[in-house]
């Protein structure tokens, strides 16, 4: 597996709003977003690809297919990304991370937008994808 950068960073948030209050209102960052709940992000912060404040139940939902993170899980408190060279890289090391004992949470897939990603938790409780996102290759 060959990661070519760090895709993207995103908090984890039980309660969005609240969140917000720090990475918007207190540090002034641009995040742009979906309604009181939703993903807020922005790819306009230097020395970010990608940061965002992602609702529990939205990561749960790409993760489980339910709005409800399952109880007999580490909540997670971040997402982290890595690129990879191209979607079909995505599925290989997603394939080499089982091989090598770790649990995916899914296997590789292509999101609605054009992203291609695998995520396992880590140990510590973090969500952490092999991605590919076409977008940030141009």
């Amino acid at each position: 597996m060959k990661v070519e950068f760090i895709a993207s960073v995103a908090v984890i948030a039980p309660d969005p709003p609240a969140s917000r209050q720090l990475y918007v209102d207190a540090l002034g960052l641009p995040l742009e977003g979906e309604g009181q709940d939703g993903y807020y992000s922005s790819g306009k912060i230097p020395g970010s690809k990608h940061f965002g404040v992602w609702p529990l139940s939205q990561a749960a939902e790409a993760c489980f297919g339910t709005r409800e993170w399952p109880p007999d899980r580490p909540i997670p408190q971040i997402s982290l990304e890595f690129e990879v060279e191209s979607a079909a890289a995505v599925q290989a090391a997603a394939e080499e991370l089982r091989s090598k004992g770790f649990s995916l949470l899914h296997l590789a897939r292509e999101e609605p937008w054009g992203q291609t990603v695998a995520r396992l938790l880590s140990i510590e409780g973090s969500i952490v994808g092999i991605s590919y996102a076409p977008s940030l290759h141009d």
